[in-house]
C-alpha cells in the first residue's frame, strides 16, 4: 500500500506541472495586464511596476520563477488585492467553500444512494421511472440554468428562502447554493447505484442470503449495499471535482464570498497569481482526492490489491 502511495503520488508531479504550465499560458494570453484600469500611468511608473513585479521579463523566467516560489510554498502576492498575499486570501475564503461541498457531497451521496436502491428494488415501477426520469433530467441541466431557476421559485415566488448571500443570516442562505451543487451530482450518483444494485442483487451469494429467509431490506443493508457502492466510490473523485468547478459559478450567482468568486474576479482583473494558485490550489486538492478514493478501494472490496 505504501508503494501503491508514493508511486501515485509522484506519477501525480508531471500532472500536476502541466496544469500549471497550462493554466500559466492561458492567464498569461489573456489581453490587458493586472494593472490597467481606465487611468491611464505614465510610461516610467508603468515599466517600475512591471520591473518590480517582474512582468517585463521573458515568460518563460517568470515560469521558472514561479515554480520555484512554489517549491517553497509561496503563491506569491496578489496584483490587485496588494494588501494580501494569494496564500491568505485562498486561506481566508476556503473554509467557506469546504463548508459548501461538503454539504452538497453529503446530500448528494444520501439522496442519490438512497433513490437509486429504491429504484433498483422497484425496477420498472412508477418509482424507478420516476427517479430515472429525475436522473435524466438533472444531468442535462447545468447549474448556471438550476440556479435561477430556484432563486425565482423559492426567493422570489414563493420567498421560502432568501436569493443570495448578502444581508441574509442562518442556515437558510446554504439551502439553495447546496441544492443546486447538489442536484447534478445526487442525478449520477442515483443511476450508478440503481444499475450497480440490480447487478449485485443477481449474483448468487445474494440469492443465497434470501434462501436463508432474509427480508430484502436485510439483504440490501447487510449484503448488497458495500459492493454496490464500489462504483459510487469511484465516483467521488470526479464528482468532488465538479463540486468544485461548480462552485465558482454557484458563488457568483449567489454573492457567496469563496474561493469561487475570487477565482472569477481575478481572472476578469488579470491577477495572474491569484488566478494561478486557486487553480494549484483546487489541482492539488483533486489530486489528493482522487488517490483517497483508490486507497479506501482497498478497504471495502478485499479483493483489490495494490503492488
Amino acid at each position: 500500500m505504501l508503494r501503491y502511495t508514493l508511486f501515485r503520488i509522484f506519477g501525480a508531479i508531471p500532472t500536476l506541472l502541466l496544469v500549471i504550465a497550462l493554466a500559466f499560458l492561458m492567464v498569461h494570453a489573456a489581453p490587458g495586464g493586472p494593472f490597467d484600469d481606465e487611468r491611464v500611468l505614465p510610461a516610467d511608473v508603468e515599466a517600475n511596476i512591471a520591473a518590480a513585479y517582474h512582468l517585463d521579463d521573458p515568460l518563460p523566467k517568470q515560469f521558472v520563477r514561479y515554480l520555484g516560489g512554489l517549491v517553497q510554498g509561496d503563491l506569491g502576492p496578489s496584483y490587485r488585492y496588494r494588501d494580501y498575499t494569494v496564500a491568505e486570501l485562498i486561506g481566508s475564503a476556503f473554509p467557506l467553500s469546504l463548508k459548501l461541498g461538503a454539504m452538497a457531497m453529503a446530500l448528494a451521496l444520501i439522496i442519490g444512494v438512497i433513490a437509486g436502491t429504491e429504484a433498483a428494488l422497484r425496477q420498472g415501477t412508477r418509482i424507478d421511472r420516476i427517479v430515472m426520469g429525475f436522473s435524466m433530467t438533472g444531468i442535462s441541466i447545468p447549474v448556471f440554468v438550476i440556479a435561477p431557476v430556484l432563486v425565482l421559485l423559492f426567493a422570489v415566488k414563493l420567498q421560502w428562502l432568501p436569493a443570495g448571500w448578502s444581508g441574509a443570516s442562518g442556515m437558510g442562505r446554504y439551502v439553495l447554493p447546496v441544492i443546486t451543487l447538489a442536484l447534478p451530482q445526487i442525478a449520477y450518483i442515483a443511476r450508478l447505484t440503481r444499475a450497480s444494485m440490480i447487478d449485485v442483487l443477481g449474483r448468487d451469494f445474494i440469492r443465497t442470503a434470501r434462501a436463508q429467509g432474509l427480508g430484502t431490506r436485510t439483504v440490501v443493508r447487510v449484503h448488497a449495499l458495500k459492493p454496490a457502492m464500489l462504483p459510487v466510490l469511484s465516483y467521488l473523485g470526479p464528482a468532488i471535482a465538479a463540486i468544485l468547478t461548480g462552485s465558482v459559478v454557484v458563488e457568483e450567482i449567489f454573492g457567496i464570498p469563496g474561493l469561487g468568486q475570487f477565482f472569477v474576479r481575478g481572472a476578469l482583473n488579470r491577477d495572474y497569481t491569484l488566478v494561478l494558485g486557486i487553480v494549484v490550489f483546487y489541482a492539488t486538492l483533486i489530486i489528493s482526492l482522487n488517490l483517497l478514493v483508490d486507497i479506501l478501494y482497498g478497504a471495502i472490496d478485499p479483493r483489490v490489491r495494490y503492488r
